[in-house]
């Protein structure tokens, strides 16, 4: 039996300030009020207060928080889940629109039990943030839906802003980090994407302190650019309990800042690197600029809406 590696305590540059304050209360709150689950609490995300807060963006969980895979790295957890619940999207929407977001990230836990991974509720949630909150950008974390390109349609047919599905891990790794996924099926899927929406921007994320080799990163990298992938995230894999995968190594923020340069001169359109970055990591601003300027002209169009009640008022 191989011998477990031992617990390597965590460096300065990881630990983060709790900042709960008002603002992130009432969110929270809300959040338990609407029923709805947020992947920034599932995962134990580092950037949560930030995110709420400051920046207005947030990555809601839907499909419910239990999960048909049980992946080594993530806190997610894993048994039969409940009833497709179809009131869900409003209530996303609702709190989108309460929480007068920016930007907003919608993923969901793996739902292998349905014959299209949760395809259509990833499109009626789309669909209502949209209606109900115009300016705000959305950007979409499916599954692999095991590979049915027709669910990716459904999905697809919303028109989100981004498109975001992470290989997770090298090539080498997958099978030990991921269960049920597949290296080549998720750059197959990306790719895809971009035949059936050609304009809408493509993401993937990378963790690393897997035991992964820099060789083996700037492999992904390429595996990632061949597969038309416009934007990359790498941030450091943070092992959520005891159960999961230890940590073999904490990249330096030095190393992480080479890795995003890497990652640009090599071609994609943009990249995030650093010891806490996450695949939502400052999503708001890695919008295309089509979608960026959709969110600008509505804003305006309201702004001129208010100035004429205004002075009808007067």
């Amino acid at each position: 039996m191989a011998k477990q590696a031992e617990y390597i305590r965590k460096p300065e540059w990881l630990k983060t300030k709790i900042n709960t304050n008002d603002s992130y209360k009432k969110l929270k709150n809300l959040m338990r009020d609407k029923r709805l689950n947020t992947v920034c609490e599932e995962a134990k995300c580092p950037n949560i207060y930030e995110c709420w807060s400051e920046r207005k963006t947030a990555t809601f969980m839907i499909l419910g928080d239990t999960c048909t895979r049980g992946c080594r790295f993530c806190a997610v957890k894993t048994g039969l889940p409940n009833e497709l619940d179809w009131g869900e999207p409003k209530r996303v929407a609702d709190s989108v629109e309460i929480m007068e977001l920016k930007h907003v990230v919608v993923t969901a836990v793996a739902r292998d039990d349905l014959a299209d991974g949760g395809a259509a509720v990833f499109a009626n949630t789309v669909r209502a943030i949209r209606a109900q909150r115009p300016a705000c950008t959305i950007e979409v974390l499916p599954s692999d839906m095991k590979g049915d390109y027709e669910s990716l349609h459904t999905l697809m047919d919303s028109e989100p802003d981004i498109f975001n599905h992470n290989i997770e891990t090298v090539r080498r790794l997958t099978k030990r980090v991921r269960a049920v996924a597949k290296y080549d099926r998720s750059l197959e899927l990306l790719k895809r994407v971009k035949e059936v929406a050609p304009k809408i921007p493509t993401k993937s994320s990378i963790m690393v302190g897997l035991g992964e080799t820099k060789e083996e990163i700037l492999e992904a990298m390429d595996d990632l650019l061949a597969h038309n992938v416009d934007i990359i995230t790498i941030g450091q894999y943070l092992q959520p309990t005891k159960k999961h995968l230890n940590v073999e190594r904490y990249y330096h923020p030095d190393e992480f800042e080479e890795l995003k340069k890497i990652a640009i001169e090599k071609g994609f359109s943009h990249c995030e690197a650093g010891p806490l970055v996450r695949s939502s990591y400052h999503a708001d601003e890695q919008v295309s600029q089509s979608s960026a300027q959709r969110r600008i002209d509505y804003m305006k169009a309201v702004e001129s809406q208010e100035d004429k009640e205004v002075n009808f008022k007067f």
